[in-house]
């Protein structure tokens, strides 16, 4: 029989999450444990599920705010379902089209980049796409802290 709980060692050998993330993931309310007499931290089983999406969502560039939010957005806290996986990917899908787009781009510049040897800061693609810092006026934009 299975337990209906899990101890943060459990969670963290089946889910291959460091103990350390997983108490970070309750810190910030990602996952959620009740605790022992002994103040012991204990787990639902289906907390596999919440750090499976965090892992998930992490890999692909997700910050740990916007899974936090999308967490947020599940009626009563609960765990996400396949449905909501679907439907939380969906609605991350177009930041990370943005952001493939502008790593396709500095990729295609990059070369160029590197051979100025950044003497030009108002051509760099890097440092100051389409010369956007010339609209702050004149001076070290980039040495301030």
């Amino acid at each position: 029989m299975l337990p209906a709980t899990l101890t943060i060692g459990e969670l963290a050998r089946r889910s291959g999450v460091a103990v350390s993330a997983l108490r970070f993931y309750e810190s910030k309310g990602l996952i959620f444990s009740v605790r022992t007499s002994g103040n012991q931290r204990r787990y639902a089983r289906d907390t596999l599920r919440r750090v499976g999406v965090i892992k998930a969502a992490k890999r692909v560039g997700i910050p740990l705010d916007a899974i936090q939010k999308a967490f947020e957005s599940l009626p009563d806290g609960r765990t996400p379902t396949d449905e909501d996986w679907r439907r939380l990917s969906d609605a991350w899908r177009a930041d990370l089209e943005d952001r493939i787009a502008r790593l396709t781009l500095l990729r295609d510049r990059l070369t160029g980049c590197i051979g100025c040897g950044c003497l030009s800061v108002k051509a760099c693609p890097l440092l100051n796409p389409d010369d956007e810092v010339s609209s702050t006026g004149a001076g070290p934009r980039f040495l301030e802290p």
